[in-house]
């Protein structure tokens, strides 16, 4: 029988007190901050003592670097798992992230850490070298002829629309995926030719030239389904 205790609301608790801190750092974290919220505040919200808390948790730190392992461990998974969509789609796919999605709580953990040593810090470098490596497999299948350079320009690109829309107030992303469209259609030979010419069509009638960076701001590629978090 599991070992039950007393929480901050008197109910009794057991099983599943680890979730349920998890589950309070996803939502306080993501809503408020890491360094705004404190772990009193999460015991409270996730039903627990601090004393369970710290049996789960060696402290605050080791909550954060978990909250960030659980956020996306299938890494976009909705973007480049689908199916239904061309390897260049898929890659244009990335760029579909909803203005009104929170700032990415890896850029937010690092920025708000200051430090590159803190286990959070090395969890947001793994996942957003994880990221870089799924553009560039996915340009790679695309026929990219240098699928790890355009997977560290697309990464580039996604970080800056997100950290640009956030301090703008405006959604970056379209203009980000056009100036991607670009990029990626530079970076694949014109042996690709027929199923490239295919995936333009927005861009006019088939064979038409895609356009030069200097007309990346006309350009509104098709939006595609969103996969990101609320």
């Amino acid at each position: 029988m599991t070992e039950l205790e007393k929480g901050p609301k008197g109910r009794r608790r057991g099983r599943g007190a680890r979730e349920r801190i998890l589950s309070a750092s996803q939502q306080l974290f993501r809503e408020q901050g890491i360094n705004r919220t404190g772990m009193d505040q999460l015991c409270a919200a996730a039903e627990v003592s601090k004393r369970t808390a710290y049996q789960h948790f060696t402290g605050k730190d080791e909550l954060v670097a978990e909250y960030l392992r659980r956020f996306d461990p299938s890494v976009l998974s909705g973007v480049f798992d689908r199916t239904d969509l061309t390897p260049r789609e898929r890659l244009l796919a990335a760029f579909d992230v909803p203005s009104t999605t929170p700032l990415c709580p890896y850029i937010a953990a690092a920025v708000e850490l200051h430090d590159p040593q803190h286990p959070a810090s090395q969890c947001a470098r793994d996942y957003k070298k994880a990221v870089a490596a799924r553009l560039a497999d996915t340009a790679r299948e695309a026929g990219a002829a240098d699928p790890e350079q355009l997977g560290e320009q697309l990464a580039l690109l996604i970080d800056g629309a997100a950290a640009r829309t956030r301090v703008l107030n405006a959604d970056a992303f379209p203009a980000a995926a056009a100036i991607a469209a670009v990029l990626i259609d530079n970076a694949i030979p014109a042996t690709a030719g027929d199923d490239r010419r295919r995936e333009c069509r927005e861009f006019g009638p088939v064979g038409q030239t895609p356009p030069r960076v200097n007309d990346v701001r006309k350009v509104q590629p098709e939006r595609i389904q969103s996969h990101r978090p609320a």
